[in-house]
């Protein structure tokens, strides 16, 4: 199960203009920035333990299921260093074969369905009441924890296949914890002062006026477990996309263009929603497809799922629990946006808005990473 993306991700205050200048600005810094972010990156990452076994390419075990140190040598591949990837891909090595991806795959969606089948049931009897209708559309508050909270299983479910098909340990797919927490830390921070930064611009409305959803506040009081379960849905998507199958595949296929690319197309077919976004519905999958490719990127780079995941919390925090689409998913927002999903002559001039959203997003995740 897959979460939509909204299609109005970010700060609603922002104009497409004032993104053009901004994005020149900061895509011309990043580009003068880029020759020398592999030797910043091997700094940060070269204490970093790998993973798992990997006999070939230098990925010992030890009894905890943790790699020794090992340096990270620089490589400058065209404009992209791609070389702190390896700490996560080394552990996939041993056993990279297609059909064990494959079988992975279908081996996290069962445990998901069961685990979901069983717990369902079980939090419908011991707390019943008029949430459970609001699953299919996740139009009430208990809908909406539950809904999110339920992408725990599967995570779980990367977890126990990694174990059983690859004999890898979570962390060879996440990333080692000391570094993952700083990234993910470093960038919010980055993300946090782009925000009210991008809150000080015009224009201040959509062009139609925000609609109260929750009162304020019932949603103060809910925000620490909305948070959580939002943490669990994008670590969750992250882990399965850009960890998971972003790393079966780069253990398979050298050119990187295979593991960015195919990931980010599954990402998007996840996201195509024909029946709520209607017109809009293509645009917004393209809209995923680009996200997941920053995101593998940003992994790529870090070494870890840190950034991107936080990346995508952020996203998600601004679309589910801020702004929220009255069409779906809308249950822990405090605003609903004035526009339906489908309603393409007016989201439409917004969705472009949030493509140059999401670029600054990721040259900020990109500076973040660098030092």
């Amino acid at each position: 199960m897959t979460l939509r993306l909204s299609s109005c991700n970010g700060f609603p205050r922002i104009g497409a203009a004032k993104y053009r200048a901004v994005i020149e600005s900061d895509v011309n810094a990043a580009l003068r920035l880029l020759e020398t972010m592999a030797g910043h990156l091997a700094h940060a990452e070269g204490r970093r333990l790998s993973m798992a076994q990997q006999g070939a390419r230098g990925c010992s075990r030890t009894p905890n299921g943790i790699g020794t140190r090992r340096r990270i040598e620089v490589r400058m591949q065209g404009r992209q260093d791609y070389t702190a990837h390896e700490a996560l891909v080394c552990a996939a090595r041993a056993k990279p074969e297609l059909w064990r991806l494959g079988l992975g795959l279908i081996l996290i969606y069962l445990v998901g369905f069961a685990l979901s089948s069983l717990t369902l049931p079980l939090l419908a009897t011991l707390f019943p009441g008029d949430w459970i209708e609001g699953l299919q559309t996740g139009e009430t508050p208990g809908a909406m924890l539950v809904l999110l909270g339920g992408f725990a299983f599967m995570t779980l479910g990367v977890a126990l296949t990694a174990r059983v098909l690859q004999d890898r340990s979570f962390w060879s797919v996440i990333g080692h914890p000391r570094p993952l927490i700083y990234q993910f830390l470093r960038v919010s921070l980055y993300l946090i002062a782009l925000g009210i930064t991008l809150s000080l611009l015009p224009p201040y409305d959509m062009g139609a006026p925000l609609t109260p959803n929750l009162s304020f506040g019932l949603w103060l009081s809910l925000l620490p477990f909305s948070l959580l379960v939002v943490l669990i849905q994008t670590s969750a998507e992250e882990i399965v996309f850009r960890g998971y199958i972003q790393q079966g595949l780069a253990a398979r296929f050298k050119n990187p263009l295979v593991w960015l690319l195919a990931p980010s197309a599954l990402f998007a077919l996840g996201h195509y929603l024909p029946n709520e976004a209607g017109e809009n519905a293509v645009l917004i999958a393209l809209w995923a497809g680009v996200f997941g490719l920053l995101m593998a990127d940003l992994t790529a780079r870090s070494g870890t799922l840190g950034p991107a995941i936080a990346v995508h919390f952020f996203n998600n925090v601004t679309a589910l629990l801020l702004f929220a689409s009255p069409t779906s998913l809308y249950g822990l927002s405090l605003y609903l946006m004035p526009y339906e999903m489908s309603d393409a002559q007016a989201l439409r001039p917004w969705l472009a808005v949030d493509f140059a959203l999401m670029l600054v997003t990721w040259l900020a995740a990109r500076l973040a990473i660098r030092r």
